[in-house]
């Protein structure tokens, strides 16, 4: 191919700009690229100062000319060093295509956040919802297992030139997950950025297409993850998720603040309680109330948000979710039509908080046409 500046900026194309889900040319980071003969001449402009970003980002351009454009090209790359603007609110950077982000957090482990964060999402996709799951819990994801998926592997295609990855679908519902790039047996053991790069990858590197919904999952507790993830994610709110139990309520409790911080400011949509009662089979018009009774709906009436609605302590529940078909796929069982509600009760308050609240910078506001939650 002849090396001309056209030539030049469409190989460019390939390389992905770091953190911002474009590529290099479009994000702005390639300038003043000038042509002489066989050599090429161009400044590349990057918000890190580290050496081993320039470096990997000189290899990439270099690597994009030579293969795409002229072998024997003799390449200038001057760096230019960005201070990233200082802001006061941590908003994520636009996702195209996605009408509605929501966060499924708990303060506490063992609740049952990821049960009900798969059986919400399948949930919404029997309502005729488009519906995406992002497994953010790297060190303990649940979503390969929960939806069947054990040993999958996403696929890679090619979309306006740049490799994304393709969600792996079932029931209706997109899934990535760490889970689908490790072993099961293998622990996940990662320091704070390694975890926040992966992550990265599996929300701008995926080619999620259209949705009216992505649920995240969420690790328990407040931490790195968490932080990471409303930074890259402009998120229309999130729902919080805990046993009755005291215990459970005192770090949910830190959740809600979490997302209330000045500095975050992502809406709660709400609490769900799980594992509100049992009821044995034998004596289904009993209920007994192993963690408490009601705690979640008074910690959210006491916090002023919505409570979404509870949970009974089911076996079947377990077990559907042991073997990868989520129990509200059981039709007529009081554990689907509870699910329906608590859905119903959610897609509403987002619809509340898109029409009373300024549309994040990624989301459009929008009806979400054809999703039966929004209608009923």
């Amino acid at each position: 191919m002849k090396l001309t500046k056209d030539a030049v900026i469409e190989a460019l194309r390939t390389i992905s700009a770091p953190g911002e889900g474009k590529n290099i040319v479009d994000s702005g980071g390639i300038q003043n690229v000038l042509i002489f003969e066989d050599q090429v001449d161009l400044d590349v402009v990057l918000k890190n100062p580290s050496l081993q970003a320039r470096k990997k980002m000189e290899v990439e351009i270099l690597k994009a000319i030579h293969e795409k454009v002229y072998a024997k090209a003799k390449i200038k790359v001057n760096t230019i060093i960005k201070a990233a603007e200082k802001l006061t609110l941590i908003k994520g950077a636009p996702l195209p295509g996605i009408d509605s982000i929501i966060a499924v957090a708990s303060g506490k482990g063992g609740v049952g956040k990821s049960t009900i964060t798969a059986n919400l999402a399948v949930t919404l996709a029997e309502m005729g919802c488009k519906v995406g799951l992002l497994d953010a819990d790297i060190y303990g994801p649940s979503m390969p297992t929960m939806f069947d998926m054990e040993g999958a592997r996403p696929l890679s295609v090619q979309i306006e030139g740049q490799s994304k990855m393709e969600p792996i679908e079932n029931y209706g519902v997109k899934v990535l997950s760490i889970g689908f790039f490790t072993k099961p047996e293998q622990a996940v053991i990662w320091r704070g950025p390694m975890a926040t790069k992966a992550l990265n990858q599996m929300i701008f590197d995926a080619h999620w297409g259209e949705l009216d919904f992505l649920l995240v999952d969420l690790p328990p507790g407040t931490g790195d993850i968490h932080l990471s993830i409303v930074q890259a994610l402009p998120l229309n709110g999130a729902v919080v998720v805990s046993t009755p139990q005291n215990v459970a309520l005192a770090d949910a409790k830190k959740g809600i603040a979490m997302f209330q911080q000045e500095s975050i400011q992502v809406p709660v949509l709400g609490m769900i309680e799980n594992m509100s009662y049992f009821s044995p089979k034998e004596l289904p018009e009993n209920k007994y109330y192993i963690f408490g009774r009601k705690g979640a709906e008074h910690l959210a009436a006491d916090k002023k948000i919505p409570f979404l609605g509870g949970l009974p302590l089911v076996q079947s529940v377990r077990e559907a979710a042991d073997v990868g078909r989520p129990a509200s796929l059981q039709q007529d069982s009081t554990w689907s039509e509870n699910f329906k509600t608590i859905a119903k009760n959610m897609v509403s308050q987002v619809v509340k908080r898109n029409k009373n609240l300024p549309p994040t910078k990624a989301v459009a506001i929008t009806n979400m046409v054809g999703c039966e939650a929004i209608k009923t």
